[in-house]
């Protein structure tokens, strides 16, 4: 990784982390740390550990390209809500739900379109999907492509 890239990625993890006082101020949580997941690390976007250390992954697997950063504050919600129920129990689902709506009120979650490049194929918009369950679908901000 070039000295540029481990720039990039620190002023994320930096943004991550302001990010995440807001949400943990608000909703009361204990957090301990917000870090990078390791390099090595692939089978996964983020963990929380019950001292309340959060690691996210901020790279992508294949590319190593950072990812959107829509897509780490969804992970970042999802780890914080695993704070308060460590599990993916239907309490842990309302609270993820309410944490990443509350970070899309105040600005913190924007997700958008994805950038179009020559080499991505054109998306059917999440919208016009049917879903076979509300709310959102984590793993859709996380296709296997690089784009």
């Amino acid at each position: 990784m070039t000295k540029a890239e481990r720039k990039e990625g620190q002023t994320v993890l930096a943004q991550l982390r302001r990010d995440a006082r807001v949400l943990v101020a608000y909703f009361r949580l204990q957090v301990t740390s917000v870090d990078a997941e390791r390099a090595q690390v692939k089978s996964r976007y983020g963990v929380c550990y019950s001292d309340g250390s959060i690691r996210i992954r901020l790279r992508h697997a294949r590319t190593g390209r950072l990812l959107k950063y829509s897509g780490l504050v969804d992970t970042l919600c999802h780890e914080l809500a695993h704070l308060r129920f460590f599990d993916h129990g239907v309490r842990f689902q309302i609270f993820y739900r309410r944490i990443l709506e509350h970070a899309r009120h105040i600005g913190i979650y924007r997700p958008g379109p994805r950038p179009r490049s020559a080499e991505t194929p054109a998306r059917v918009p999440l919208e016009t999907r049917s879903r076979a369950r509300a709310g959102p679908l984590q793993l859709e901000l996380f296709s296997s492509d690089p784009g």
